[in-house]
C-alpha cells in the first residue's frame, strides 16, 4: 500500500552459536570449510544481488533481502536504511508490510472454518448485519469467501477521491498522525458504487480485509490482531512481527521515503504515519526473517489443515489488473519472468514495498523490502531469485 502501488493494489533460517573456546578449538580446516560453504551459498545469489542493486542504482534508497532454502540461508542489502545518516540497510530491519498482513487474516479465518465457527460461503450480512449496504452495495449478496479472494465487487476505499486526496496525496503530511476506524473507513468506501456484481469478476479491494477483520472479531471477541499473535506469529516466534494500531512509529534505523505527484522531484520522509486506516488490510511491521518464517510455515502445512490450504491456494484470474499472478485466498500465486510460479503476497504502504515469495512446498523462500515506493522492480527481485 504504498502512495504509489496503493492505487492499485491496496497494493535468518539456521541459528548458529558456539561459545568463544569452542570456536577457537575448531580446527583450521573445519573453519576453512565452513567458509567456503558460505561462499558458495552466496554465490548462488549472484543475479538476485545484481538485481537488488539494480533497484538502488534506480533510486530506491535501500532495499533488504532474505533467502531462506534447502542449502541454509542467505541475507543482502544494498542501499542505505536513512538517507539523512546514509547507515546501510540491515539485515534485521523492521519495516511496514502493507497488504502482506492480509495473508495472516486468511490464515486465521481458514482455521476458523476448520473448527466450524465460520462458513465462507454465507454471506457476509450473516456476520456483520446491515453493514453492508448503499449504491447498489448488498451484504446478503456477497459471501466471505468473495471478500478474501477480490471478487465481492466492493468498492476499494484507496480509490475515494477524498480519502485519495487526504492520505495518499501530499496532504497526507498534514493528516498523517489522523485516526480511523474500520467502520470509518467502510462507510466511505460505501459511498461509492460497487465495481461489479459479486462474483462476475475481480478487482483488488482493500475494503474486503477490513470487514473479514471485523468478522475474526465477531467470531472470537478479541482484536483481530490478537487473534493473530495468538495463532500464527506467536506460535511461529515471529518476535519482529506486530500491529501498531494507532502507534505512527516504525522502529529505527529504517526510515521510509515517498514522493508526491503535487511535489515532483522531493522525497520526503513518511516514516511515522497512523496505520489505523489500513488495519487489517495492511498495517502490520515485521522483517524479512519473520515473513519467510511465515510463509514457510503456511505452505508447508504447519498452519492449515490440507483442506484449507487447497482452499487458499485456490485462485481465480485477476486477469486485466495484476500481471502474471492469480489470486487465492489472501494468498498470491505468482508467475516468475521464466515461468516458475511461486506463492505469497505483495504489500505497499508509504514509503515501504515488500515481496515474499516462495515455491509452493516453502522450502524456497525470499522476502525484500524497498524503503521507497516510487520505483518498481520488486518482483525482478523475486524472479532473479527463482530464475
Amino acid at each position: 500500500m504504498s502512495t504509489r502501488l496503493i492505487r492499485t493494489t491496496l497494493v535468518g533460517v539456521t541459528a548458529m552459536a558456539a561459545a568463544g573456546s569452542a570456536l577457537l578449538a575448531t580446527p583450521a580446516a573445519a573453519v576453512g570449510a565452513a567458509v567456503t560453504a558460505a561462499e558458495t551459498r552466496a554465490a548462488g545469489h549472484t543475479a538476485t544481488r545484481a538485481a537488488m542493486d539494480a533497484a538502488v542504482e534506480a533510486g530506491v534508497p535501500g532495499v533488504v533481502a532474505e533467502v531462506r532454502d534447502t542449502h541454509g540461508g542467505w541475507k543482502g542489502t544494498s542501499g542505505v536504511a536513512d538517507l539523512s545518516t546514509r547507515q546501510p540497510r540491515g539485515n534485521g530491519d523492521r519495516f511496514r508490510a502493507g497488504s502482506v498482513t492480509k495473508t495472516l487474516v486468511a490464515t486465521v479465518l481458514l482455521q476458523l472454518q476448520a473448527e466450524g465457527k465460520i462458513d465462507l460461503d454465507a454471506t457476509v450480512d450473516h456476520y456483520l448485519s446491515g453493514l453492508v449496504r448503499g449504491n447498489g452495495h448488498d451484504g446478503t449478496k456477497i459471501t466471505v469467501r468473495q471478500l478474501m479472494n477480490h471478487t465481492s465487487g466492493i468498492f476499494n476505499f484507496t480509490e475515494d477521491p477524498a480519502f485519495a486526496k487526504k492520505v495518499l496525496g501530499i496532504d497526507f503530511l498534514d493528516t498523517r498522525y489522523d485516526d480511523w476506524t474500520p467502520q470509518q473507513v467502510i462507510a466511505l468506501a460505501l459511498q461509492n458504487p460497487p465495481q461489479f456484481e459479486p462474483g462476475t469478476s475481480w478487482k483488488y479491494s482493500n475494503t474486503n480485509y477490513l470487514l473479514l477483520g471485523l468478522i475474526i472479531e465477531k467470531l472470537t471477541g478479541r482484536p483481530y490482531a490478537d487473534e493473530i499473535e495468538r495463532r500464527v506469529t506467536r506460535p511461529l516466534g515471529m518476535r519482529a512481527t506486530y500491529f501498531p494500531g494507532t502507534d505512527p512509529r516504525v522502529p529505527a534505523p529504517t526510515r521510509h521515503y515517498s514522493t508526491f505527484t503535487e511535489d515532483p522531484g522531493r522525497i520526503h520522509d513518511v516514516t511515522e504515519l497512523n496505520p489505523s486506516w489500513a488495519w487489517a488490510a495492511g498495517e502490520m511491521i515485521t522483517n524479512a526473517s519473520d515473513l519467510n518464517r511465515l510463509y514457510a510455515a503456511l505452505l508447508g502445512g504447519r498452519l492449515l489443515r490440507p483442506a484449507q490450504l487447497a482452499q487458499m491456494t485456490t485462485t481465480v484470474s485477476t486477469e486485466g489488473n495484476l500481471a502474471r499472478q492469480r489470486y487465492g485466498l489472501g494468498l498470491i500465486e505468482y508467475e516468475t519472468t521464466c515461468g516458475i510460479k511461486v506463492w505469497g503476497h505483495s504489500g505497499g504502504i508509504h514509503g515501504s514495498s515488500t515481496q515474499a515469495f516462495g515455491t509452493k512446498d516453502g522450502r524456497h523462500m525470499i522476502t525484500l523490502n524497498f524503503n521507497g515506493d516510487w520505483v518498481g522492480g520488486g518482483k525482478n527481485v523475486v524472479s532473479a531469485e527463482f530464475c
